[in-house]
């Protein structure tokens, strides 16, 4: 009995369910998702003004009332940034065109956003997620190492000096966006040239803090603590900046600030070919547990 369930935001029965496939899959196949739900159980409790269209972003396919196949789509970054997807399909219920049709419904979607890029996202170790992504004509774009930090580091010794955090506001949008286009290539202006704004980010679980030594904005970083697993997201520091152990500083700091919120794990994701980042997080104590594979779909 299959059927497709199509939303803007999950809730917590969505949730349920895809967290439930997610856990099947990953035993079954020893891979890894990024598919944020907590992220999106926050967007789902978030004030919209009136009238407003919410994007169609949770494909979900059914048998009966069983979730057998899920694609997820993420927005990060504000106008600009490409929509990510990523899902799965049950063991069982494979090589019977599901996922085709789950990818189908989100680039027709896409399409009626006027969006011209959408980024498809595979643990390099999912065969059938690359085969698939394959099959789409996707190109390869980057890969992304997630980290977590190991329990037997040591984050005593902090830099002399140091930077504080300031939380953002929504004044502060532009100056993020800004920030993204130095650092991940982001454009500000793209699309409905709309940057993302701290304020909404936060009532997600995502605050965006600005880092300042001195009296000046030197970087700036995402944090989010959701069920006890910290993430560092958007660390970057400016290249007028750069090489006086900032991003040190930020990213203990933000370790600090996650730890006192009452962290009790701390992830990140760096690109692969980003190998100063790579040494730095390695050399504050994070071990990589998983590759994630970006590929550029083109609509």
């Amino acid at each position: 009995n299959p059927w497709f369930k199509l939303k803007g935001v999950p809730d917590q029965e969505d949730v349920k369910a895809i967290s439930g496939l997610e856990a099947t899959c990953a035993e079954s196949d020893g891979t890894a998702f990024k598919l944020e739900l907590d992220y999106k159980l926050g967007a789902a409790t978030q004030d919209r003004p009136e009238g407003e269209t919410l994007n169609i972003d949770e494909f979900m396919a059914y048998d009966g009332d069983r979730l057998v196949g899920y694609l997820g789509v993420n927005c990060f970054g504000g106008a600009g940034a490409p929509p990510e997807a990523m899902g799965m399909v049950h063991p069982g219920y494979r090589r019977s065109g599901i996922f085709r049709a789950l990818h189908n419904l989100a680039v027709s979607e896409w399409r009626r956003r006027g969006v011209k890029t959408a980024l498809l996202l595979s643990d390099g170790r999912s065969e059938s997620g690359q085969a698939f992504i394959k099959t789409t004509g996707a190109a390869y774009h980057h890969a992304e190492y997630e980290m977590y930090l190991r329990s037997d580091a040591d984050f005593a010794v902090r830099l002399e000096g140091g930077v504080a955090f300031r939380k953002t506001s929504n004044a502060d949008a532009w100056e993020v966006a800004r920030q993204n286009a130095i650092y991940f290539g982001d454009d500000p202006e793209h699309g409905e040239g709309k940057p993302l704004m701290p304020e909404a980010e936060e009532q997600r679980g995502m605050t965006i803090f600005l880092a300042e030594a001195g009296e000046a904005v030197v970087g700036k970083v995402h944090l989010q603590l959701v069920n006890g697993l910290g993430g560092i997201y958007g660390l970057g520091v400016l290249p007028e900046h750069r090489g006086k152990g900032l991003g040190r500083a930020i990213l203990q700091e933000g370790v600090r600030w996650l730890k006192a919120a009452g962290a009790a794990e701390i992830m990140l994701q760096v690109a692969t070919e980003n190998k100063n980042a790579l040494h730095l997080y390695e050399s504050c104590g994070f071990r990589t547990t998983s590759t994630m594979d970006y590929f550029e779909l083109k609509l």
